[in-house]
């Protein structure tokens, strides 16, 4: 099945991409559970999986999630080749605890583990998981340059970084750097700025929890009149609403919804189906950023 696209440096990729998080770190769901979400999503046209090393139950170490989505990807009867992965480095596990690691050994070293893992040669997309404010963020993204020059990483994305560091990264990496993930929902729209830079870059925008995360995501109507009241007028759920709302505000915006079930990441979905007016938007975008 095709979805609409977007543009993501030299692909196009699905306008909806699934999140696999929820996979590993809401507890360990069984593995025919995960598969059958992951094969739901593929099924229904979505090409971009979003993972990181880290996503894994507290204890475990790295690579739970990682691990998921190859098994899955090798078990679908699919055109896998026709899937962008993107997974994440620079955060390690320490058991519950989520320490970031931005020294560029630690960035070579995570790249080899995600490599196995994935079960490829080259990382479609490989990003940044988070600024370490002990590691100068130059000395980071240059070793991120290393792995595209060595042909372990396709392109390079960023995730959870300010507009001054995009624009630093932009300037080592030029055309490698493809995306920048951010947290950006109805709950959350303070990433609006690196939006916009993505825009102004030709970058894609990934925002990550979507919906408001794992906590927020099933009470987002309750929370938030306007969307519950857009949702009735188009016969929806607040949970499409809010990513078509998303994928209004431009061209770059590709939301990653997590999905823990096949009918949640199919559901979210049906937001592709959804066009909202402008008045639509204006009412959504002038709603409370703050949950009720």
């Amino acid at each position: 099945m095709s979805l609409p696209q977007r543009r993501l440096g030299d692909l196009s990729v699905s306008a909806i991409g699934l999140g696999a998080m929820p996979l590993s770190v809401r507890g360990e769901e069984a593995a025919a559970r995960a598969t059958a979400t992951i094969h739901a999503a593929l099924d229904a046209g979505v090409t971009l999986i979003d993972t990181a090393d880290c996503y894994a139950p507290d204890g475990t170490g790295l690579g739970h999630n990682e691990r998921l989505v190859a098994e899955a990807l090798a078990t679908w009867d699919g055109d896998s080749d026709a899937v962008l992965v993107a997974t994440k480095g620079g955060i390690r596990r320490e058991g519950a605890d989520w320490p970031v690691d931005g020294r560029p050994e630690w960035v070579r070293e995570a790249v080899e583990g995600s490599l196995q893992r994935l079960g490829v040669e080259r990382i479609g997309l490989y990003q940044h998981h988070r600024p370490d404010p002990a590691v100068p963020y130059a000395d980071t993204i240059g070793a991120f340059a290393e792995l595209v020059v060595q042909g372990k990483v396709a392109r390079v994305g960023l995730s959870n970084a300010d507009p001054a560091q995009i624009r630093e990264a932009h300037g080592i990496l030029g055309d490698a750097l493809v995306s920048v993930q951010n947290r950006f929902s109805p709950s959350f729209r303070s990433s609006r700025p690196e939006l916009e830079l993505c825009a102004e870059l030709g970058l894609v925008f990934l925002p990550w929890s979507p919906l408001g995360g794992i906590s927020h995501a099933g009470d987002l109507g309750a929370s938030y009149a306007d969307f519950d009241a857009v949702a009735r007028k188009h016969d929806a759920s607040p949970q499409q609403v809010a990513l078509a709302w998303e994928l209004a505000q431009d061209d770059c915006v590709v939301p990653i919804p997590g999905a823990s079930r096949p009918e949640t990441i199919l559901a979210s979905l049906e937001a592709l189906r959804l066009t909202l007016d402008a008045d639509d938007v204006a009412r959504l975008d002038a709603s409370s950023e703050e949950w009720a």
